[in-house]
């Protein structure tokens, strides 16, 4: 598209190895990013994480790691993760500095207690629902900027003393009246969104519809043989054996049918 001699340069200029000392600041006061992953086969998931500030460490200026929490139980990342290591990391700040950084690398998945004997000051959360189950060890590979010119710059809302007021399922607005915080590490159906977008509801729908019986494949037609096809063809091999047959040096036969 015209924008080979652009792309070289933004890889020589802006792309690293390393993180820098402003992108290890940058990324200690995140509270949230986006993961991409995808499995052995290269079939895709993009994902989300949050929690408090400098949830997503940096070990050094080439390791960073993140926590685990109590999850929904699919593991869908992690499970692509150990059959494919590459993943990728994007950081947006919508609130402050309205930028991105995006990190790729190859991660492992590493036992809270092994990361903590190589990384004794990792901080142990008190909020029991944000206690890792394990980390990701990610090895930085690629770091380099997102620019700011389509990232929309957002406002956060105060955590408490303010009512806050969502969108349901039917696109009218409902109070949800203050708030009291997230559900870390919740079992809760609702409180983790219930059947918003109506999944489980269509699921039920069809175990209760039988599935339509298979309409079954049109037999092939078989073309109806011409009358006297055989015959013209008795004709034709024998109109041929008696061309040979008048040759001065005959070829011997071999078969009518050549």
């Amino acid at each position: 598209m015209g924008t080979a001699d652009r792309a070289d340069r933004f890889y020589d200029e802006q792309v690293l190895d390393h993180l820098n000392g402003r992108m290890r600041e940058f990324i200690a006061r995140q509270e949230m990013f986006f993961l991409a992953t995808s499995d052995r086969h290269g079939e895709c998931d993009s994902t989300f994480r949050a929690g408090p500030p400098g949830f997503l460490r940096v070990l050094d200026g080439r390791t960073l790691a993140y926590p685990e929490y109590r999850g929904n139980g699919v593991l869908a990342s992690l499970g692509n993760i150990k059959e494919n290591p590459h993943l990728g990391i994007l950081m947006v700040d919508f609130f402050r500095d309205r930028i991105g950084l995006h990190v790729n690398g190859r991660a492992r998945v590493v036992e809270d207690d092994e990361i903590r004997a190589r990384h004794p000051g990792l901080p142990v959360d008190p909020v029991p629902g944000r206690r890792a189950v394990v980390w990701v060890e990610v090895t930085v590979e690629e770091a380099y900027i997102h620019c700011a010119k389509h990232i929309p710059h957002l406002q956060k809302v105060p955590a408490a003393g303010r009512r806050a007021r969502a969108v349901d399922g039917t696109g009218n607005d409902r109070p949800r009246g203050p708030e009291r915080g997230r559900a870390w590490g919740t079992d809760d159906v609702k409180r983790k969104g219930g059947d918003f977008f109506g999944a489980a509801a269509d699921a039920r729908e069809r175990r209760r519809t039988p599935p339509a019986a298979p309409v079954p494949e049109p037999e092939p037609e078989i073309p109806a043989a011409r009358p006297g096809e055989w015959l013209e063809e008795a004709e034709r091999v024998l109109a041929e054996a008696r061309r040979r047959a008048a040759q001065k040096r005959p070829q011997p036969f071999s078969g009518w049918f050549r």
